[in-house]
């Protein structure tokens, strides 16, 4: 059974309440009067950032005259859901967020968790759901200087479990584009890049995991501009998002537009990148150049 959590509820929320509103013709600076708050605050509940209350949410099916029984059970229960805890809040708690990397422990997990399908590309840094524990541990110790080692150790918990997405009975379809530089340059040492690269090996076995590697021959593409994510989200939670981290944090994109133009950089860079078979004999010979000498990946 997929793992839940309150991002997609809210997101849902968010577009029934958008849907009511334009029905009756109303803006949000009507609505917030009415309601006597800010537009903000309507806006962020009609794109699903907010926390919904159950008081503020029936006050807006008042003002947005919903009479039927059925549809009023659906919002609220909606408001419900959107306030659950997530699983991971177990993994979060206590660990501050952090401008740079870190906007929010907890914020692109609720995300992943609604997904069914992810498409990754990435330089530098392997993709948390591919890392192993020693490699996410040395990479999330130096983006995040400032948080103690029980903090770093609880992030780490937290990507293992994230991990289990492709494991389970209906697991996440994951397509992930590896720039060549994340598998020379050396995270954690010489023993943790030679176990990362074994354990890739091993995980472009699964049938739902694709890693493809882009060579340096390829030069440079669209895609170099900067990692990125797009998550497949489904219909009923709302629409696929793009998910990008910076150095002053990460940025959701939820415009049709903006995801179809990630959409094409990723197919370029797929298109660019080599075959499976290909891939996985660099994977390889990337396991034995970071292996210690006298040791192969085989």
């Amino acid at each position: 059974m997929v793992a839940s959590g309150p991002a997609g509820p809210r997101r849902r929320l968010g577009a029934e309440l958008r849907r009511l509103r334009t029905g009756k013709g109303l803006h949000l600076d009507e609505v917030a009067g009415q309601l006597r708050c800010s537009t903000s605050k309507i806006s962020r509940l009609e794109t699903g950032k907010g926390i919904p209350k159950a008081a503020d949410v029936r006050a807006l099916i008042r003002i947005y005259d919903v009479t039927g029984d059925a549809e009023r059970a659906m919002l609220l229960r909606l408001v419900q859901e959107s306030r659950t805890e997530g699983w991971w809040a177990s993994y979060t708690d206590g660990v501050a967020p952090e401008r740079f990397f870190l906007d929010g422990p907890d914020r692109y997990t609720a995300l992943e968790t609604d997904a069914t399908g992810l498409r990754s590309f990435d330089y530098g840094i392997l993709h948390g759901l591919l890392q192993t524990p020693d490699y996410a541990r040395a990479v999330l110790s130096l983006q995040l200087p400032h948080h103690t080692c029980h903090e770093i150790d609880q992030l780490v918990e937290l990507r293992e479990r994230r991990q289990e997405a492709l494991r389970r009975p209906h697991p996440l379809r994951l397509t992930a584009v590896i720039d060549e530089s994340g598998l020379v340059r050396t995270v954690g040492g010489p023993d943790v890049m030679a176990g990362q690269m074994r354990h890739l090996l091993e995980l472009m076995e699964f049938p739902n995991v694709v890693v493809r590697v882009l060579p340096f021959a390829s030069g440079l593409l669209r895609a170099h501009l900067g990692h990125f994510m797009i998550l497949e989200i489904p219909a009923a939670l709302g629409s696929d998002i793009v998910y990008v981290e910076g150095h002053a944090g990460a940025t959701l994109l939820e415009l049709e537009s903006d995801v179809d133009l990630y959409a094409d950089v990723f197919a370029d860079a797929l298109d660019r990148s080599l075959e499976p078979g290909a891939s996985r004999e660099v994977v390889r010979r990337c396991a034995d150049d970071h292996a210690p000498r006298g040791r192969t990946s085989s």
